[in-house]
């Protein structure tokens, strides 16, 4: 059965070219374009794995991850953003994030990193 990937994004090319990439990969994905629709589909779809924006409008990845929080507190959380600071990476740590990773271009390593990420945090899933 496939691994069902919450995808979260406030841009619409990327829920589309990483939410492609993704099924790609053999991930079921289920898409969301801000964080109170994140939220709302944690409770009606139930994923295994979410990978989140960190920055968005109305509410950021960090708010989004504290309600994701809220509702499952042991789901893998990828941290997806395109400008990474200490800051961020800090706040997002103490809320549990498998992997933080830095949202360079669609053409770069991104998306090696963030299959690999997929890949280590549906592998928690089974221990």
């Amino acid at each position: 059965m496939k691994k069902k990937v919450l995808l979260v994004d406030d841009e619409n090319d990327i829920l589309l070219i990483i939410g492609r990439r993704m099924e790609g990969w053999g991930y079921d994905v289920i898409k969301a374009s801000g964080g109170q629709e994140a939220i709302d589909m944690m409770t009606k779809n139930r994923p295994d794995v979410v990978v989140l924006d960190y920055i968005m409008p109305a509410m950021d990845g960090l708010a989004t991850l504290k309600g994701i929080r809220a509702i499952d507190a042991k789901i893998p959380v990828i941290m997806f953003t395109a400008f990474p600071d200490d800051r961020s990476i800090k706040g997002s740590e103490k809320l549990g994030v498998s992997a933080y990773i830095p949202k360079l271009s669609i053409l770069s390593s991104t998306e090696s990193s963030l299959e690999t990420a997929l890949h280590m945090a549906v592998g928690m899933l089974k221990a």
